[in-house]
């Protein structure tokens, strides 16, 4: 059975891609460097080039975050005249994701975005694409073998609890004695073991906090609720919490606040809307979100135009897209929420 093929080609503005979008909007090298506004609108770099179809295949959109990739790929697209996006029904099923990217292929697509469902399961198919001469920009979820894909953009797990440690350091390290709570993600997950290997780092440069205690959830309100709550029911007083991931943080907020406590302060990961608004409202326990920027999935639409139009990077002296692109997972607080809002996704 044919995989569904969704097109589109509208043209509408989109503001918001702030971070990670920003790094290389209006990337090809025909922008401006006189022009300001490249940084939030690609469609002023300059004359459109050389049309480029873009095929775009990700996975099922059942988070917050995936939804997000989904509509910053998009919504990127509809600002270039000389892009058309071929996008896929997203599928967390390996073999249909397959099939979806080989129909990308056999259309001859110029330029292929994939953030595969199983980054090993999908590496040969990004070879097939590579040796189809159809360059591919993996994007998130990397593939096994460097030679599947043309170009890999994504973000930081290691850093994300690298600097989600480093904040509570800063908050706590005048707290004799300070304890430390965290709340993983799925610890089948790669991607859940640097974040806690960043987090444990970090926390290593502050010898007067001591992690007590560690539960892992799975990504989801309700698991985030019923972990929480565990956690507090063990752990009767501590200084302060990372949860990794904001969608869970709903759910753990929840939890939190059945339980009447608050006597610590939040660090969620990620950066949903929610958790944002929470921060700027700053009438919760949670204080601080460290950014996994959906915005990557624009920037890989950027990447991939100027792939199809054989162009580099404008601000960078090479005539080439870089091989890999890793986004900075910054600290979102109450004095900068404003910034990143935009961002958040739902």
């Amino acid at each position: 059975m044919p995989e569904k093929i969704l097109t589109s080609r509208r043209r509408v503005l989109f503001g918001a891609a702030i971070g990670a979008g920003a790094l290389v909007t209006g990337c090809t090298s025909n922008a401006s460097s006189s022009d300001e506004s490249a940084a939030t609108a690609p469609e002023t770099a300059g004359k459109p080039g050389k049309p480029v179809t873009i095929g775009f295949a990700g996975p099922q959109a059942d988070h917050g975050w995936l939804n997000a990739i989904n509509e910053n790929a998009t919504r990127r697209a509809e600002q270039y005249e000389d892009v058309t996006l071929e996008i896929t029904e997203g599928s967390n099923d390996t073999a249909t994701q397959i099939g979806q990217i080989t129909t990308l292929i056999n259309k001859k697509v110029d330029v292929l975005v994939i953030l595969p469902a199983d980054g090993k399961a999908l590496t040969q198919t990004g070879l097939e694409a590579m040796r189809a001469g159809i360059p591919v920009v993996n994007l998130d979820r990397i593939f096994n073998s460097p030679q599947a894909y043309r170009c890999w953009i994504g973000g930081d797990n290691y850093g994300m609890g690298l600097n989600a440690g480093r904040y509570i350091g800063e908050r706590l390290k005048d707290v004799a004695d300070a304890k430390v709570v965290e709340l993983a993600g799925l610890d089948t997950l790669e991607l859940t073991k640097q974040r806690t290997q960043g987090f444990d780092d970090a926390l290593g440069n502050y010898p007067n906090i001591t992690k007590v205690a560690r539960q892992a959830a799975e990504f989801t309100v309700e698991s985030g609720q019923a972990k929480m709550a565990q956690l507090l029911q063990a752990q009767k007083d501590f200084d302060a919490l990372w949860n990794h991931d904001d969608d869970q943080g709903v759910g753990a907020l929840r939890a939190i606040e059945q339980a009447g406590r608050d006597e610590f302060v939040m660090v969620g990961g990620a950066g949903s809307k929610s958790a944002m608004e929470a921060i700027q409202s700053d009438d919760s326990v949670l204080k601080a979100t460290v950014l996994y920027p959906p915005t990557m999935a624009a920037s890989a639409i950027d990447l991939a135009r100027a792939l199809g139009q054989g162009k580099g990077v404008s601000g960078l002296a090479e005539l080439e897209i870089p091989s890999s692109l890793t986004l900075y997972s910054a600290i979102v607080t109450k004095d900068n929420v404003e910034d990143y809002l935009p961002t958040g996704f739902i």
